[in-house]
């Protein structure tokens, strides 16, 4: 029998089909890459891209580095002429390259983090003589040692190490650039490039690499627009106090709309009341000035004018605007007053025995006993006692078991009297004398561990009054709570999301649409002149002083970014911060471009529960987060974390990055209330000094009862007028042992007084 081939032959042909069309896509693939490579390298090198700018940061012993003359020899050297300077941006015939170059102040770590947050090329500089220095191990002192620190939460651009003061003798350069090597390669990225720096063939090599080296950036800064300050200048308005802040510079990473709101660095969020995009004050060549519409007496061409869109301008929204009225109780609809009138009918409907000769008017005003024959002395816990959340509750392996012991033995516990004169000796004591018995019982217990949530029930207040805030939970995992109840003040003045994961997908969407359009926008790399309203006249001067030595840095915001929130952080505690950091103390956040004053509260972190545990403190050598109100961002964003000290430079107290926006995010704050068993009869005891009336025991008798030792157990009554109490537990308990119940509430960050320093 033959078999056709034809089934053969279709099947080699799909085969090679298939091959053809994976080829075709990697081809495709290739293709996009590159012309996405191309199109960046003549977008950051071309003629009409911004200068790149070079920051030369200071790492090592001050006296043996200087940075000033290697900045004066960067700069004399691009431009090709030996004439005075100018400016810190200059031309480059030559290598046909505009070139920033920025000194970072040595010892101003502000100022340090602020030119590493626009830089293209992090310079670090090396003197040859610090390797040759016996005083330290290393060339790095401990001002460079926290400006790496610093920088590396950031994220680090593309570094470089000039290495200066070196001897004449070719093999001695060689091998201290292997000693410099071997120092910063732990400390600096495996990309990092190493340049002698002392003669004009050393500059030259280091300038034709420079053109040719493909810069990286971090991915936080190239999601929003901004522009570094060449020039600042003051135009007052008729407001009084407010004035109009007019910054100049080269405009990076994106297009930047009119419409947008910005953010100059410490001084805060605002609107734009102009765009002038001018010509560019550093060419590479002569050309396209027919394109000037006016000039000005400064000589600046301006080429063209972006004036708002009213319609579409995003408003500058900070807080919500509450309601006073939001919660008053309205006038009654006609159908609750039907429903009003039939339930007092059928309330008149109820048989009361009265006495005789009783009016309608006056039995109105007898109140009805409630109280039920057969009751108890307020022995109900629907009635008197705590409400304790116990719905959700699936821990039946760890904590029903306990509770299944402890009512097994509740008959039994019932038939027995476990001291029941015993209390009368404590009877007639007075205030002082429970204290120093609270006291001596504390101080034979000091060899156990105290735990750090504990607290004393007050002798004067009511321990129900004083705790008033706080309620027992069955299970802190599984145990609800309702994120909306019993809101602070201050929820009323923040803003939430539904999706907050839509939102940021959304947003970024739109910056894309951005770069793609031409109207009402700034195109990138063009040298623009950015006119900032209203800002307050005293913080527009600071900016404008001529003492400050480092630009004024103004960055567009996204959709929403300025709306207060509640931001929750992962935050570290800094290596070389040693003093403690206390919840709700006042801190200096630098987030992204920017840097404002917030009070945080810490927590634990917990990924299989809904509800974590307020941290008094931030624990050295593990994450936790931080809650803070203040304005939006949208992550990833680096976080460092710097305290004010009284006539120094700010320390790093903390470092970390953004984890969320959520202000249903609940905190809960753990308080312990602790007894002491005065008589033990197995799985029974007397536990006195938790509480010190009767009424305290009966309205926290729900919550459960635990020992440092591993028991579990609940309130069965009161004993005495003390505020002794009768309990029991699901095994035997040991005389010096301690009774503890653990109480809860919800806590919050603090609102910062003051938002921006500036």
């Amino acid at each position: 029998m033959v078999r056709s081939g034809k089934p053969e032959s279709s099947h080699r042909a799909a085969v090679k089909g298939a091959r053809a069309a994976r080829v075709q896509r990697s081809k495709a693939i290739r293709d996009q890459k590159r012309a996405a490579l191309l199109k960046e390298k003549r977008s950051s090198i071309g003629s009409s891209s911004a200068p790149r700018v070079i920051v030369s940061v200071l790492v090592g012993l001050s006296s043996s580095a200087n940075v000033r003359p290697l900045a004066a020899d960067l700069l004399t050297f691009a431009e090709g002429g030996d004439g005075k300077l100018e400016s810190s941006t200059v031309a480059s015939p030559t290598y046909k390259l505009r070139t920033t170059v920025l000194q970072a102040p040595y010892g101003d770590l502000t100022s340090c983090m602020e030119l590493a947050k626009v830089a293209d090329l992090l310079a670090f500089v090396l003197s040859a003589n610090s390797l040759y220095s016996c005083d330290s191990s290393s060339p790095i002192d401990e001002f460079g040692s926290q400006c790496l620190s610093v920088f590396r939460a950031m994220g680090l651009p593309s570094t470089a190490v000039f290495i200066r003061d070196l001897p004449p003798d070719g093999k001695s350069r060689q091998e201290l650039k292997k000693a410099a090597t071997s120092f910063l390669s732990a400390e600096l990225p495996e990309d990092s490039k190493f340049y002698f720096a002392d003669t004009k063939d050393d500059l030259h090599k280091f300038m034709w690499l420079f053109k040719e080296q493909h810069l990286s950036s971090p991915h936080w800064r190239n999601q929003r627009p901004y522009v570094m300050s060449e020039k600042t200048s003051i135009k007052p308005d008729d407001n009084t106090g407010l004035c109009t802040l007019l910054v100049s510079g080269y405009l990076r990473a994106h297009n930047l709309s009119v419409n947008q709101l910005v953010h100059v660095s410490g001084a805060g969020d605002f609107q734009l009341g102009q765009i002038d995009v001018l010509r560019d004050p550093c060419p590479l060549s002569e050309r396209k000035r027919s394109d000037a519409m006016e000039t000005e007496d400064d000589g600046n061409q301006i080429v063209n004018t972006f004036v708002p869109d009213p319609s579409n301008q995003e408003p500058l929204l900070v807080e919500n605007v509450p309601d006073p009225l939001a919660g008053e109780q309205t006038w009654p609809t006609e159908a609750e007053m039907e429903e009003a009138e039939i339930n007092n009918k059928q309330r008149k409907l109820v048989k009361r025995k009265l006495p005789r000769g009783t009016s309608e008017y006056q039995a109105a005003w007898i109140v009805d006993d409630t109280d039920e024959e057969g009751d108890s002395d307020n022995d109900s816990q629907a009635d008197s006692g705590m409400v304790i959340d116990d719905r959700g509750h699936s821990d039946q392996g760890s904590d029903g078991s306990d509770i299944d012991a402890v009512s097994h033995f509740t008959e039994k516990f019932d038939e027995e009297t476990v001291g029941g004169t015993e209390m009368a000796d404590d009877e007639n004591l007075t205030r002082e004398q429970i204290e120093a018995e609270i006291k001596k019982i504390k101080e034979a217990n000091a060899d156990d561990e105290e735990f750090p949530d504990e607290v004393e029930t007050p002798l004067d207040v009511p321990a129900k009054k004083r705790f008033a805030k706080y309620r027992g939970l069955k299970s802190f995992r599984t145990s609800s709570w309702d994120p909306k109840e019993s809101l602070p003040p201050e929820y009323a003045r923040i803003f939430a999301f539904d999706n907050f994961t839509r939102t940021q997908k959304h947003v970024l969407a739109k910056i894309t649409e951005l770069d793609g359009g031409t109207v009402d926008c700034a195109r990138l790399g063009s040298y623009v002149r950015l006119h900032v309203k209203n800002v307050p006249t005293d913080v527009a001067s600071k900016l404008c002083h001529p003492s400050r030595r480092i630009p004024v840095v103004v960055s567009g915001l996204l959709q929403h970014e300025s709306k207060m929130s509640v931001l929750h952080f992962s935050i570290k505690k800094h290596d070389s911060y040693e003093a403690p950091i206390k919840s709700k103390e006042p801190l200096v956040f630098n987030v992204g471009f920017r840097q404002f004053t917030a009070r945080p509260l810490f927590s634990s972190d917990n990924i299989n529960c809904n509800k974590h545990k307020m941290e008094r403190f931030l624990h050295h050598g593990r994450f936790s987060v931080a809650s803070v109100y203040a304005p939006i961002c949208f992550p990833p964003l680096p976080l460092i974390v710097l305290k004010n000290r009284d006539g120094d430079q700010p320390a790093i107290a903390a470092v970390g990055s953004l984890k969320s926006v959520d202000p249903d995010r609940i905190i809960l704050k753990k308080i312990v209330l602790t007894g002491y068993p005065q008589r033990v009869s197995k799985l029974k005891a007397i536990v006195r000094y938790m509480f010190h009336n009767p009424d305290d025991v009966r309205w926290f008798k729900p919550v459960e009862l635990w020992t440092k030792h591993g028991r579990r157990g609940r309130i069965k009554e009161t004993v005495g007028t003390h505020g002794a109490m009768k309990c029991i537990f699901n095994s035997s308990v040991q005389q010096h042992d301690t009774v503890c119940m653990s109480l809860y509430k919800r806590a919050y960050p603090k609102w910062p007084e003051q938002l921006y320093q500036i």
